[in-house]
């Protein structure tokens, strides 16, 4: 299989050093995307997708690649294909499916054979499959598909009325369940596996991706989570469950019925790991767990690390795991015993590297241990590496940002403070080149809030470095850096506790003599979007400018139209429309003190945002312009939280950098 695999490959010679000029905004033209990275079985050889950003077409144009272990040498496997997503190597190693569109442009598996041959497509469904696995023996595959609309005749057909439920305000038809379908390799029609008003776990993006389909190693069964509903605002509900591949009976894997994920059999036996909110509370961090036998109700394996873990791998031999997490200013991989009960998690060293990923980490293990992964450095953008066992020094696969090496870029590093509760705070500081006279402070928080600032690389803070700003990233409490405790301090108090862990941080980077702490700005997407503007309203004389992207800003909207919905109630202990806890939500909005903002403010939104929706920049634009503060609303469209296309992202973060850029200009030396 290797000998095969490397013969056409093209080898990477390195280029001589040069002279490194400042990273801008037009190196976005030659970024990189690497991610859905999968090693082969055998550890010889890893899948990975290379995206390069097309901006005349205003595409992404994804490579699938094969990286020799061995050597680093790449070998490009698809050509001219506009899609590509997930990457698998059947279990003998002599093929790789994959996800791409047909000549309808629905969304298929593709078989690569490794050893000559064209790609054929394997599945004809009708909708697009959304995600599949490999049985054991690589005889079949399991693949999850949206059912398809029914077919009406007469009349029938122009009726659009639909019934809403728990679901966001731009939803335009209602969702429809996905289910499971088994498709032999070799012939034959794919067999629908499961049916019904129910769903296979869906998500809207960006979330942490759907649970993946898990088969038993005998293939007589297959472990998936369990929606009870296609409405949005109940995804709290997902469970874990067994289908029995020849009967179509399915039951619970436990008893657990909410808040429970992502369940894999062990390589052999019974024994199955999931992902569940930690004591069953969706404030919780979540923690891996382990039923050991069918129906056994499985104990924690994590809780003693005290992180928030989405990913989760089983080593060779099903005897450990392989787990990851936001951990600090990083992301920390433990391998965690599972069957030894007494032996605690073993971390890996990384050497400085962060795995990229946010809700999910790209990170793979081989039956023989070699772990791969896509990671960043502060200076390098994303990679692959691997690691040829749990004690190796990770070492660089591909070179697809080679270019980067002639850019400079901000260091960055990790800063610490005490919050006047009593937590251990951190954030990130990326610096601009020359510290021998003081800068500007741009501050650009973190969205989520169940997120972390890492000294990862990214394409903002770099580009705010490099206009000689000193770029703060906050955490604060909410984020899922630091433990459970952290994370739930920002229960039923959103703003006024994260609001004082940042302007705590602010202030300890003042004390540095190069910040110019008469030159301040505020910056952030999302929850990172409410935070600017509760920061911007609740210390009105701190800003210089703000940046204010897909903000919260008035919780009452959030819970009644965004695709969260309901679940915000979990934040505040019910719902706005009960008398006990009306006024929690209005006092905790940050459109309730937008009339006491001051600085000039850009705000800036997607039109059909399911996830934020606009009203709320609608109501902070209004506000700030009928209170006399100068201000813009730049809109894109799509139904999307944020545009991710090439062109309106890079003109997203122009707009980004030139407001904050003319009015720290403006503000002179005066604070």
């Amino acid at each position: 299989m290797r000998p095969s695999l490397l013969l056409a490959a093209v080898p990477f010679f390195a280029l001589p050093a040069v002279a490194q000029e400042p990273f801008s905004i037009e190196d976005l033209r030659q970024l990189v995307g690497v991610s859905g990275v999968c090693i082969s079985p055998d550890g010889s050889a890893v899948a990975v997708i290379a995206s390069r950003p097309n901006f005349a077409e205003n595409v992404y144009e994804p490579q699938l690649c094969a990286v020799d272990v061995a050597s680093g040498t790449v070998r490009p496997l698809t050509f001219g294909r506009a899609k590509i997503a997930s990457p698998a190597w059947s279990p003998d190693g002599r093929t790789i499916a994959f996800l791409a569109t047909d000549s309808k442009d629905l969304g298929q598996v593709w078989l690569l054979p490794l050893r000559g041959g064209e790609a054929r497509c394997l599945t004809k469904s009708t909708t697009d499959v959304e995600q599949f696995t490999w049985r054991h023996d690589g005889g079949a595959i399991a693949f999850v598909a949206e059912d398809e609309a029914p077919k009406l005749e007469g009349e029938a057909r122009h009726v659009r009325t639909f019934h809403v439920g728990d679901q966001d305000l731009y939803l335009k038809q209602p969702l429809r369940p996905r289910h499971i379908w088994i498709q032999g390799v070799e012939s034959g029609a794919a067999k629908r596996l499961t049916s019904g008003a129910w769903s296979i776990e869906f998500v809207l993006p960006p979330s942490s991706g759907a649970s993946p389909l898990s088969w038993s190693h005998d293939g007589s069964r297959i472990a998936f989570a369990y929606a009870p509903s296609t409405e949005s605002g109940k995804l709290d509900l997902v469970h874990a469950a067994v289908v029995d591949v020849e009967t179509g009976a399915i039951r619970p894997l436990n008893a657990i019925d909410r808040l429970q994920w992502a369940p894999t059999f062990a390589p052999d036996g019974d024994a199955v790991i999931y992902r569940r909110a930690r004591d069953g509370k969706y404030e919780n961090l979540n923690d891996i767990c382990t039923t050991e036998g069918i129906g056994n109700p499985g104990r924690n394996l994590t809780r003693a690390i005290d992180r928030n873990f989405y990913t989760a791998e089983w080593m060779p031999g099903g005897k450990e795991i392989l787990v990851a997490a936001n951990d600090r200013t990083s992301v920390g991989v433990w391998i965690q015993p599972v069957e030894d009960k007494s032996a605690p998690a073993r971390a890996l060293d990384l050497d400085g590297l962060v795995l990229s990923g946010a809700y999910g980490y790209d990170l793979t293990v081989s039956k023989t241990g070699v772990i791969a992964f896509v990671a960043t450095r502060a200076d390098q953008p994303a990679e692959v590496y691997v690691m040829s066992s749990e004690k190796a020094k990770p070492r660089r696969l591909t070179q697809f940002n080679e270019w980067s090496r002639s850019r400079r870029f901000a260091p960055m590093e990790r800063v610490t403070w005490k919050s006047a509760d009593g937590f251990e705070e951190d954030g990130v500081i990326a610096l601009p080149a020359d510290l021998s006279q003081p800068h500007p402070l741009v501050l650009l928080i973190h969205g989520g809030p169940t997120s972390a600032s890492k000294t990862s690389f990214g394409t903002l803070p770099q580009l705010m470095a490099a206009a000689g700003w000193v770029v703060f990233s906050p955490n604060y409490r909410g984020s899922d850096n630091l433990g459970n405790a952290y994370n739930l301090a920002i229960m039923n108090d959103a703003g006024e506790g994260p609001g004082r862990d940042v302007m705590a941080g602010v202030a300890e980077l003042r004390k540095r003599p190069y910040v110019d702490g008469s030159r301040t700005a505020v910056s952030g997407w999302s929850y990172g979007g409410f935070m600017t503007t509760w920061l911007l309203g609740k210390y009105p004389g701190e800003w210089q400018a703000g940046v204010a992207g897909a903000p919260v800003t008035n919780w009452n909207d959030q819970y009644n139209l965004s695709d969260n919905n309901v679940q915000c109630g979990y934040l505040f202990g019910g719902s706005p429309w009960k008398g006990e806890f009306e006024q929690q939500y209005r006092a905790q909005s940050p459109i309730t003190y937008a009339t006491s903002i001051r600085a000039p403010t850009l705000v800036m939104a997607n039109l059909e945002d399911f996830r934020v929706p606009p009203v709320q920049s609608f109501e902070l634009f209004h506000a700030l312009k009928d209170s006399g503060v100068e201000t813009d609303f730049v809109a894109f469209p799509g139904r999307t939280h944020a545009s991710f296309d090439p062109v309106n992202a890079r003109e997203r973060t122009k707009l980004w950098l030139d407001w904050i850029r003319s009015h720290l200009a403006e503000a002179g030396g005066s604070r």
